[in-house]
């Protein structure tokens, strides 16, 4: 059994959510605070399920870093590869929260972000490559060195196990274009996962099933396309798989994708076949749609099952 079933490299930070919600931001008189980023979230939602879990990132060396720490480590995270930049202040996102699908962000990184401060140097390779499922982002690949971290660690592991690129499209990180770092991330994954957006960008067209199509053509096993309310598809070469929207009122739509990540993950170990995988995916997202934060919002299995039986699923 490997020593991490799942593990995670690339973006955290501090959330802070209005708790007055359709109100602009510069109106906003309280906020909530939570652990975010979107592989550190989905080591989380993988936690959630009982899977040993763990994220490659680093933060600042401030209160904020130590709040994310001990934060991981309180949803059964392992922070052994969380590392501290000095000199570099931990990120903080805001959002406004204007349901039931406008929710803007603003990424305060600078002057840099400590997680994009990785070094292929710092990798601990044995651990890369024993992990069940190692789960990479695009946000990874916008700027040096982590980029290079990451697809050495994507090299050294060989598409051993069960290794997912989240394209994960953020066009403020970058000042370049994306499309051959994501080619070359992606010819070293099993999985690659994104929205119709994220698909776009890596493959030049959001047509799902021209997306899936290109995607497996740089090399991976499954291409998942998620496409809001027209649902999720998933495609293997052999076999496809459909999860439709569900109907449910949305809180705060920006973890839904994270919760889905994290579930994915799990029915990929688990061994499910691949309708049964996606529909749990789907439904995990929508219960964190539901809710306000991102990482603390994070279904259990038996909430997920709760919502597939009454229906909706």
């Amino acid at each position: 059994m490997p020593v991490h079933e799942v593990l995670t490299m690339g973006r955290i930070g501090v959330d802070l959510y209005p708790e007055q919600a359709s109100v602009p931001l510069g109106e906003v008189r309280t906020f909530a605070k939570f652990l975010g980023g979107s592989p550190s979230n989905v080591a989380v939602a993988a936690a959630r399920y009982g899977r040993r879990a763990a994220v490659i990132t680093r933060v600042g060396a401030d209160p904020f870093g130590e709040y994310l720490r001990v934060a991981l480590r309180g949803f059964g995270v392992d922070d052994s590869f969380v590392g501290t930049v000095a000199g570099l202040p931990t990120p903080v996102t805001f959002c406004e929260i204007f349901p039931p699908d406008h929710f803007p962000l603003y990424f305060y990184r600078y002057p840099k972000a400590p997680d994009l401060m990785i070094f292929p140097s710092e990798l601990d390779h044995g651990a890369i490559r024993a992990a069940a499922v190692f789960w990479v982002t695009g946000t990874g690949l916008s700027a040096e060195p982590s980029r290079e971290a990451t697809l050495t660690a994507l090299r050294r592991r060989d598409r051993s196990g069960i290794t997912v690129v989240d394209l994960d499209w953020r066009p403020m990180f970058w000042t370049e274009n994306p499309r051959p770092w994501y080619a070359e991330a992606l010819r070293h994954a099993t999985v690659a996962v994104g929205n119709l957006d994220e698909v776009e960008i890596a493959v030049g067209t959001r047509d799902p099933e021209r997306a899936a199509a290109a995607l497996l053509d740089h090399g991976v096993e499954l291409a998942v396309i998620k496409q809001g309310p027209g649902g999720v598809r998933a495609y293997t070469r052999g076999a496809t798989a459909y999860a439709q929207a569900l109907e449910v009122k949305v809180v705060n739509g920006l973890g839904a994708g994270d919760a889905f990540g994290g579930a994915l993950c799990h029915g990929l170990l688990s061994g499910w076949d691949l309708p049964e995988t996606i529909r749990f995916a789907n439904a995990a997202g929508a219960l964190v749609a539901s809710r306000l934060a991102c990482a603390d919002a994070m279904p259990t299995e038996p909430e997920v099952r709760d919502l597939i039986r009454a229906g909706h699923g």
